[in-house]
């Protein structure tokens, strides 16, 4: 029913709830330790990039005209490839099982810091604390258990109020201190690199583009919603980061890379701020976890009905997807017990750069010849795009080699499964149409 779908204050919600969620408490240590000072700025570059690849697939939108596009659609309608469509899907699986692995490995650190549990059995706590609360949300999903609209929206306002209190408080404090300082004097290729590893923090806002049948005026809310949320949670980072980087030497953001927000609260609220802080790490992470699950679980299931995926991934159709819940929760315990911050937001970050900048180059390549917006929004996406993956992985193989390898062969081994799986789909296309040829001829 029409009065069932939501409108452009609930859209702007989920889109904001999407990018807050547990990114920032989650990155912001990591794009800290590589721009220092100038962490804003790497926001800033991220946020624009995200903005012009936002303009971009609004734009596929209004080229294709069908009320029941997504991202997969305009891939296959401007390529004509499914099996671009398909790999495209693959990217977001992945990348959205990076950023549930990195959510979980913050909401371990940060309750192992805050309950003071550090080791269990003489191993370290926060890998178990990250897959216990992955299987926790497996099976409130598996059961049906999700938050409302309007709970969503409540603790969406919540994180953006928490947010702004400890950025506000902490411009405030270190204006009145002498603290606070822009950074542009060490300007360099930080900035590029961080905003590669904060991307992120920024993606969310796309999963407006799969719900399009429960929004109202599905093309004009979706746009707005977009660029609504996308500068105003922008702006919100830019305070964040602004405060933590000018109020927490480098050093110690570095030792405490998971839980740096928290530890930035301390010199301007004390104690009461790193538990305050904590709370809420814990709340977004935890819900961003569950919100994360539930759409991805759903993008599953909608990718094995378009044969972008084994039917044995999928459900029956009846009640929840376990099977899609099962295996996502599998490879995010894999991801989060294993993996190294950096190297979990790397990889989630390189998946959803690739993907928006493949939408920004669609959209340039679909420019309208008399509309200068068109050919240059997208275009400051897609070199955007490439800049920023150059400088992750140049980043990553000179100074972290271990992850940058482990990164690649994560990629190479699901760019070859991908691969593999649409060449085999091919073969039995093939195979199915000689047969239908055989029967028609007998």
């Amino acid at each position: 029913m029409a009065s069932e779908k939501i409108g452009l204050p609930a859209s702007v919600s989920m889109a904001v709830g999407g990018m807050v969620g547990g990114g920032i408490f989650a990155v912001l240590g990591v794009v800290a330790s590589a721009a220092g000072t100038l962490a804003w700025l790497a926001f800033i570059v991220a946020g624009v990039i995200a903005l012009a690849a936002g303009y971009s697939f609004v734009r596929l939108g209004k080229l294709s005209k069908e009320d029941d596009d997504g991202p997969l659609t305009y891939i296959e309608r401007f390529t004509g490839s499914t099996k671009l469509a398909g790999m495209t899907g693959w990217t977001f699986v992945v990348g959205y099982i990076g950023t549930m692995a990195m959510y979980a490995y913050a909401f371990g650190g940060y309750f192992t810091e805050l309950v003071g549990i550090r080791t269990i059995a003489g191993l370290p706590a926060r890998p178990f604390v990250s897959a216990a609360v992955i299987v926790l949300f497996v099976g409130l999903n598996v059961l049906g258990a999700h938050a409302s609209g309007r709970t969503e929206d409540v603790l969406v306002g919540l994180k953006v109020a928490i947010l702004l209190l400890f950025g506000l408080g902490g411009v405030y404090y270190g204006f009145k201190n002498g603290k606070l300082s822009s950074g542009l004097s060490q300007f360099g290729v930080g900035p590029v690199i961080a905003a590669a590893l904060s991307f992120v923090a920024f993606e969310g806002w796309e999963l407006l583009l799969f719900d399009r049948d429960s929004i109202r005026n599905p093309a004009e809310t979706i746009r707005k919603a977009i660029y609504i949320s996308i500068v105003g949670v922008t702006a919100l980072y830019i305070i964040v980061a602004v405060v933590t980087t000018n109020l927490v030497p480098p050093q110690v953001i570095k030792q405490n890379a998971e839980t740096a927000l928290a530890v930035a609260a301390r010199p301007f609220l004390g104690q009461a701020g790193f538990v305050l802080i904590s709370i809420a790490a814990l709340f977004s992470t935890g819900s961003a976890i569950n919100a994360t699950l539930f759409s991805s679980s759903r993008l599953l299931n909608k990718m094995v009905s378009q044969d972008y995926l084994p039917a044995q991934v999928g459900g029956n159709g009846d009640g929840e997807p376990v099977r899609a819940l099962v295996i996502l929760g599998t490879l995010t315990m894999a991801f989060t017990a294993l993996g190294s911050l950096d190297g979990i937001s790397s990889f989630a970050s390189l998946a959803f750069i690739t993907i928006f900048g493949a939408a920004s180059y669609l959209a340039f390549r679909n420019r309208s010849g008399g509309d200068l917006k068109t050919s240059v929004v997208p275009a400051i996406g897609a070199a955007g795009a490439v800049a920023t993956i150059a400088a992750l992985l140049w980043h990553l193989y000179t100074s972290e080699n271990s992850v940058f390898w482990t990164v690649a062969t994560i990629a190479v081994v699901v760019v070859v499964i991908e691969l593999l799986y649409f060449e085999r789909k091919s073969i039995e296309n093939g195979v199915s149409s000689v047969e239908s040829e055989l029967e028609d001829i007998v």
